[in-house]
């Protein structure tokens, strides 16, 4: 074991998970005494609740105006397959697979729906070749890896006079990146994520093309009840106008409500991309000084500043059979834990072996300043057990 001194300062608020994430600063269970409780979420005062959350989404995220947002079950995993197993059929289809979630779309497409794609793959820490976007194709594609720390530039890779739909998975791009709307045709996030709601709910926004597909075309397969947003051939408007598909937690929509409400009075959109470029430079200068460790993602270009994914580069962990660099970041992970210093900051389980450290917007800098010198010691202290055995 080290005998490395510990630090002396600790992380105000040790929550660095990559979802459910951190809370909003200053949040206490007391801001959710105005939730529409004991009641139908269907009664007015429940609706007008939802339709609040609908209508703040669209203010902070600057969605345009002719796009329709709901609230629909499972959380962005049941948002993005709404959306795959109603809009995919007609047209040729291309998946971005450069992390586990993007990966896990590819499954649904291919072997559940059993369409034919062509998937465009590349390693964690890479993004695949965007010049080979077919703008015919509906193409599905994550905006921000979750899982690998690597996001796309921008949307210059998506054709204006596109055929095809996109449909992006945001749900960590969301609230702290910005996204081109009108490039976008669908687009899915979970508030558990860059604005630390709570689980279990997604949104699903949609474009006006979105839209003229889902009244023009009737997928050859059976879709669930929770999947359906047409009836009679037509968009069924209420469930965007605060009427869900099933029933939501109206506790969950206060605490939405509440971290929206704090989104919009630091200053919107902007102060939330700020605050999330700052914790990213906050690691990326500690990163640059500090030998043993580097960013998984190679181009500093595509840096998540959500997401951010490390791998441990020292020649004596690197020299580790796979097994053994896996528990290597297992420890890691563990002592800072122990510590109370840092909370389920591990690697994704299907990403390579490393830590993961969320810096959205709910995330303070002075937390990451603070952090990093406990990751130092957590080095040395797992290296000194390493070379002890």
């Amino acid at each position: 074991m080290t005998t490395d001194a510990k630090p002396a300062m600790r992380p105000a608020r040790p929550e660095f998970s990559s979802g459910p994430c951190a809370k909003r600063p200053g949040w206490t269970p007391e801001n959710l005494r105005t939730a529409i409780l004991g009641r139908s979420h269907r009664s007015k005062p429940g609706k007008a609740r939802l339709q609040a959350a609908i209508d703040r989404t669209r203010e902070v995220l600057q969605v345009p105006a002719d796009y329709l947002i709901g609230i629909v079950p499972g959380s962005d995993t049941g948002a993005v397959e709404m959306a795959l197993w109603s809009l995919l059929g007609p047209r040729p289809v291309q998946l971005l697979a450069f992390e586990s979630f993007g990966k896990d779309w590819v499954t649904d497409v291919v072997k559940q729906l059993k369409l034919k794609a062509e998937v465009l793959e590349a390693p964690y820490g890479a993004l695949p070749d965007l010049t080979k976007v077919d703008p015919a194709a509906d193409l599905i594609f994550t905006w921000n890896g979750t899982t690998s720390g690597v996001r796309v530039p921008n949307g210059d890779f998506i054709s204006a006079d596109r055929e095809g739909l996109t449909i992006c998975d945001a749900t960590s791009a969301c609230f702290a990146q910005d996204l081109d709307w009108p490039k976008l045709d669908v687009v899915t996030f979970s508030w558990q994520k860059a604005l630390g709601g709570e689980a279990a709910h997604g949104v699903l926004i949609l474009s006006p093309r979105a839209v003229e597909r889902l009244e023009s075309y009737t997928p050859a397969w059976p879709m669930p009840k929770l999947f359906r947003m047409t009836k009679g051939g037509k968009v069924s408007r209420d469930i965007f106008e605060g009427a869900t598909i099933n029933t939501p937690s109206m506790l969950c929509v206060e605490d939405y409500l509440d971290a929206l409400k704090w989104a919009g009075s630091i200053g919107g959109l902007a102060e939330l991309r700020r605050r999330a470029d700052q914790n990213l430079a906050v690691l990326d200068a500690w990163v640059k000084r500090t030998p043993w460790v580097d960013f998984l993602a190679a181009d500093p270009a595509t840096r998540s500043n959500t997401s951010v994914c490390l791998k441990v580069v020292d020649p004596k962990v690197a020299a580790l059979s796979a097994d053994g660099q896996a528990d290597f970041a297992k420890k890691l992970a563990g002592v800072l834990e122990k510590e109370v210093v840092a909370l389920d900051i591990g690697g994704y389980r299907d990403a390579p072996p490393g830590l993961r450290i969320w810096c959205g917007a709910t995330v303070e800098a002075d937390d990451l300043e603070a952090l990093t010198p406990w990751l130092d010691w957590a080095f040395a202290t797992v290296s000194a057990e390493l070379i002890a055995a």
